[in-house]
């Protein structure tokens, strides 16, 4: 592919992938709309940015790609809230799909890269993929917190939610612990 084909078909995938923009997630903002994945994901990569220099084991820009692309593919399928998640369900294979539909006009390699980030984040092959499914629990437990949710909420349920996820890497964990003692003051607190 020459290189302005090449341009042309990365243009072409920006566009696809701006609906991204437009997935909206069951969390809220501090302003009580609904959040959308890509807001998700930027606030991921922001927290995988800053944590990165405590794991200089890890590579940077693999656990920065995991974090971007990890739910790419809901520009496509949309996104599933975490209480009608269920093992079994086939989200994961609908979401690769998604992105792979996506990504279908870009230039071969850059497929295959997007493709392996996702199956390394999807399959944890990676100690970078560990961590950011960790992270990517603590981000969704901290906009819980953050947001202007609507009555009833149920901060509970954060307590439980993605657990196995975040205890798989140590600094995942230690991140784990501090969220979960501002859902517990959320908790005695009231809040909704």
């Amino acid at each position: 592919m020459s290189h302005p084909d090449r341009l042309a078909a990365l243009i072409r995938f920006l566009q696809r992938a701006e609906a991204l923009k437009d997935t909206l997630r069951s969390g809220h903002t501090g302003q009580g709309r609904r959040e959308s994945t890509a807001e998700h994901s930027w606030r991921l990569s922001l927290l995988a940015l800053l944590v990165a220099r405590d794991r200089p084991d890890l590579d940077p820009v693999r656990l920065l790609g995991l974090c971007i692309v990890h739910d790419l593919g809901e520009a496509v399928t949309g996104d599933v809230p975490a209480p009608s998640q269920r093992p079994g369900d086939d989200r994961a294979d609908r979401e690769r799909a998604g992105l792979a539909a996506l990504a279908q006009d870009l230039p071969d390699d850059l497929v295959a890269y997007l493709l392996d980030l996702y199956d390394d984040y999807a399959g944890v092959g990676s100690p970078e993929a560990r961590l950011a499914r960790g992270l990517d629990k603590c981000e969704t437990i901290l906009q819980h917190l953050a947001g202007d949710n609507p009555p009833g909420f149920d901060h509970g349920f954060n307590l439980r939610y993605g657990k196995d996820r975040t205890d798989a890497d140590p600094l995942s964990a230690a991140l784990r612990a501090q969220v979960d003692a501002l859902t517990h003051q959320a908790i005695a607190a009231g809040k909704d």
